[in-house]
């Protein structure tokens, strides 16, 4: 099998052209590839196909061999690879995602090479039976008017944390941290997984923390359901943004600080629009025996 290897900010994953020829069994290829000893190294797998609604059609598997139904920072990375290796010669295109079609803008460089990827993520969708949250498992759940989760209290080992969750095609819960603390030194390996599978959650959750450094400016760690820590996670980056914004702790436009790199997001709410801009980069290509 053929492959590159790209990144988007630190979340890398493992690409395939598949606009030609199927790729049988990618649910354990995915696994496979992602191992970081044994494998070739990534958060997931990514296959590049045809459709029929859009230009092109992205596939995506998370490193545990499950099906996402969306990421920003691999569907980047996708714009890149489309354009670089002459898929299209266009600078602004469709793709196709299991959350929808996804509208993107590509900037190149003097070598015609992609650096920055414009992607028209969609609407936030934030009731909470859509995203989905079992309001059920929440303590003293406030908000049954309109039906969003915001600043809600959760208790998580035996720990009550105020949650916003929000669905950018995958469900995300937002925590916030104190600004005491280094946000590199909080216990992201501990709580994660006991977010991500959560009972509040029936599909689980990509859960962010998010530490407010001022009205323009957030600092991110994420834990992504399949595939643990990320450097980065774009869809979370959009849903933490408007959960900040729903909170009046941002502006509707912010860089979010990754672990990986920045993400520049803007929620146009005349449009219900989120639009996150960010580098893509290839790291290399090769084969490998499936």
């Amino acid at each position: 099998m053929k492959f590159t290897k790209m990144h988007g900010i630190g979340n890398d994953y493992v690409y395939v052209d598949c606009t030609k020829t199927e790729l049988e069994n990618a649910s354990e290829i995915a696994i496979k590839v992602s191992d970081r000893h044994f494998g070739i190294g990534s958060d997931g797998l990514i296959l590049i196909k045809k459709s029929d609604k859009a230009d092109f059609y992205m596939e995506m598997y998370n490193a545990d061999g499950s099906q996402g139904k969306m990421c920003g920072n691999g569907i980047r990375c996708v714009a890149k690879y489309v354009c670089d290796n002459k898929l299209t010669d266009k600078d602004e295109f469709t793709v196709e995602t299991l959350s929808g079609i996804k509208i993107l803008k590509v900037t190149k460089d003097e070598k015609g090479l992609v650096s920055l990827v414009k992607v028209d993520m969609g609407a936030p969708i934030l009731e909470a039976a859509d995203i989905p949250v079992d309001v059920t498992n929440l303590k003293n759940y406030s908000n049954r008017e309109d039906k969003r989760v915001i600043d809600e209290t959760i208790e998580v080992d035996g720990k009550e944390y105020k949650v916003t969750c929000v669905s950018m095609g995958n469900p995300h819960a937002i925590v916030y941290i104190d600004n005491t603390i280094d946000i590199k030194d909080f216990p992201l390996e501990e709580i994660g997984p006991k977010f991500e599978c959560h009972p509040a959650f029936p599909e689980k959750v990509n859960t962010e923390f998010i530490q407010v450094v001022d009205n323009k400016n957030l600092n991110m760690r994420v834990w992504e359901r399949g595939s643990g820590e990320t450097l980065a996670c774009g869809t979370g980056a959009c849903a933490s943004l408007v959960a900040t914004n729903l909170n009046g702790l941002c502006d509707s436009n912010a860089t979010l600080h990754l672990l990986g790199g920045d993400l520049n997001i803007t929620w146009d709410k005349e449009a219900n629009t989120i639009i996150m801009q960010g580098p893509a980069t290839t790291v290399f290509t090769g084969e490998i025996e499936v």
